[in-house]
């Protein structure tokens, strides 16, 4: 406090507190002017001083004083008005603005400090409280966690990662967790540092999505995972990654049989599509058999054929002329073999145009040459695991045998315009109604395939030479026919089947079963009409020779003649071309050549009707 005189601008007084902001002693002060304290700042003095005055009380920041070191004091000073002797007095209360400032400043201080410790105490629960929140999620989370810092060594991993892993977390925090469970590929082989997304993610700063690796456990085992590695930001700069990863070895196991099971799915379906055209193209050509009819000798031999060849793989060449059951000889030796459960795929070679039939045996691709609209499948990869029938197996193209060999002695073949090397497992059944030794021998079969193909040879005898199982075919022909035509009951009298059984049947089973069909057609009131070709005449027996030869154009009506007759007329017939040709049966000239048969099937009637040649024959 400083008491100055107004209208002598003296100095009567001041305090102690005075004396030390102001830095002079008492006695000092008082020989001051009041002016001499605001240097320069006489106007601003007088204003605050004549304020004062007038209105008793009043205060500014407007002057600042001068230290007695002749630094500045910023002030804040209140005036006020004491009563005196010689004029008015004021006196001035002097507030060094710096000293408040700090005081503010400490008094602010303190009370934030009383009040911080209790506010940092509860930031520190709640922050204690989410830790331990946070920790519950990660013990609770199912998926695999950890976290790694820039340097990529591991920061923490919860729970589910040490299950997982095998580890525990002790032992992978500090450590680089790449060489511990992300080293190797799921080949096996090394896995790189550089390549790994997981150290990609504080690197690059984005987010990686991993579907397909595997994490290796501490026994040395490994498991296919996906995995998320996302960067953790601190101000902006990269610091490190959280990675959260699951085990997807069951999903990928499950997931692969679910592919495995779809393809096999995808190919049965492809092979039942196949099969099914197949069967489409087929169905106009199944039989009506149901099994070999038959008991005479021959047919009895043909079922003790198939029934040792239909077990093995071995190749079986079916000879005999048209008609007599080829194809019926060739089923009933697929469906005894273990392969009755794949298709038996029949190939018509006498039907299949010459220009076709390389695509025919073994397909070919789209736009492989001029019409190839789509990818077609050979007949050998239907076959595949099954059976492949080659009918008329004498009609194919010399220059295409040597392909036919080679899928039968290597198993492989291409498809037309493909380069691709397929693989069949295939069993061949071929038959022919030609001689193919003399086709081998003219130049028109290859040799090496014939051999392959006749491994097994099958004869199939013609209906003449198994007269006895005309009238079971018959009957059998009939039931079919009923079932088909729904006539009603037909029936086939002894003299029905006296008269089929004493016709030669040059068409031979075939041949019967049209005749049998168009008696059916025929039939009234449950009788059939046997309508036989030239009147039922015989052709086997018959000779070169005129006078053993019936014309075609006798008038003279045929007889019905009874089993021993007719064997003692065939007798007769071969006793005379035997006499015609001196005794002679095979070769130019002989008795099998005048009556137009087979050397060997002659030889066979001769045994079975007991006829002795002449002693010459032997010789020739």
């Amino acid at each position: 406090m400083v008491v100055v005189e107004a209208h002598t601008d003296r100095i009567r007084d001041a305090n102690p507190a005075a004396c030390r902001l102001l830095g002079h002693e008492r006695s000092e002060l008082a020989r001051f002017a009041a002016s001499a304290l605001f240097p320069d700042q006489r106007p601003a003095l007088i204003v605050f001083s004549q304020a004062v005055m007038a209105k008793g009380h009043y205060w500014t920041r407007s002057l600042t004083a001068c230290h007695a070191s002749g630094r500045e004091i910023a002030l804040e000073i209140a005036g006020s008005m004491l009563p005196g002797k010689t004029g008015p007095l004021l006196l001035f209360t002097l507030g060094d603005l710096a000293t408040r400032e700090r005081r503010a400043i400490d008094t602010e201080a303190e009370t934030f400090v009383r009040g911080g410790i209790a506010e940092w105490q509860r930031i520190e629960r709640v922050f204690r409280d989410i830790e331990r929140e946070n920790q519950l999620i990660l013990r609770a989370a199912g998926e695999g966690i950890y976290g790694v810092n820039a340097e990529g060594k591991t920061t923490f991993v919860n729970p589910a990662a040490e299950r997982m892993l095998g580890w525990k977390a002790e032992d992978l925090v500090g450590r680089d967790m790449h060489s511990i469970v992300h080293h190797s590929r799921p080949d096996g082989s090394h896995y790189p540092e550089v390549h790994c997304p997981i150290y990609a993610a504080f690197r690059d700063g984005a987010v990686h999505n991993v579907v397909d690796e595997v994490f290796w456990r501490r026994d040395g085992s490994s498991f296919f995972v996906e995995y998320t590695s996302t960067p953790i930001r601190d101000r902006g700069v990269v610091v490190g990654a959280v990675i959260v990863f699951r085990d997807v070895t069951q999903r990928r196991e499950a997931d692969e049989k679910l592919r495995a099971a779809h393809e096999e799915m995808d190919g049965l379906r492809k092979r039942l599509e196949l099969e099914n055209a197949y069967l489409q193209e087929e169905i106009r050509l199944e039989g009506n058999h149901h099994g070999i009819i038959g008991r005479s000798a021959a047919i009895q031999k043909i079922l003790r054929q198939v029934e040792l060849v239909a077990p093995t793989d071995a190749s079986v060449l079916i000879t005999g002329e048209s008609g007599t059951g080829k194809e019926l000889i060739a089923r009933a030796i697929h469906e005894a073999s273990r392969r009755s459960d794949r298709p038996l795929i029949r190939v018509n070679c006498a039907a299949i145009p010459r220009e076709l039939f390389e695509s025919e045996f073994f397909g070919h691709v789209k736009g492989a040459f001029t019409g190839a609209l789509r990818d077609r499948v050979g007949r050998f990869e239907l076959a595949d695991g099954g059976t492949l029938f080659l009918d008329e197996v004498g009609e194919i193209p010399l220059e295409l045998q040597g392909k036919l060999l080679r899928v039968l002695q290597e198993g492989s073949f291409e498809r037309v315009g493909e380069e691709r090397t397929r693989s069949v497992d295939v069993r061949v059944i071929a038959a022919t109604n030609r001689e193919l030794k003399e086709e081998v021998r003219r130049g028109r079969f290859r040799e090496d395939l014939y051999f392959r193909l006749d491994v097994f040879p099958i004869h199939s005898a013609p209906l003449r030479e198994r007269r006895d199982d005309i009238p079971l075919l018959a009957q059998h022909f009939v039931r079919s026919e009923v079932r088909k035509l729904k006539t009603g009951d037909l029936r086939l009298t002894e003299a029905d089947a006296r008269k089929l059984t004493q016709y030669d049947w040059p068409g031979n089973v075939r041949e019967l079963e049209n005749v049998i069909e168009r008696g059916a057609i025929l039939a009234r009131s449950g009788r059939l009409r046997i309508d036989l070709p030239d009147g039922g005449k015989a052709a086997v027996g018959t000779a070169r020779a005129g006078a053993l030869r019936p014309t075609a154009t006798s008038a003279v009506k045929p007889t019905l003649l009874t089993d021993d007759e007719r064997r003692e007329r065939d007798r007769a017939n071969i006793i005379a071309a035997l006499g015609a040709c001196g005794g002679k049966v095979f070769g130019p000239g002989g008795a099998a050549e005048l009556l137009d048969v087979k050397p060997t099937t002659l030889a066979s009637r001769i045994k079975s009707l007991g006829i002795v040649p002449p002693r010459n024959a032997a010789a020739r």
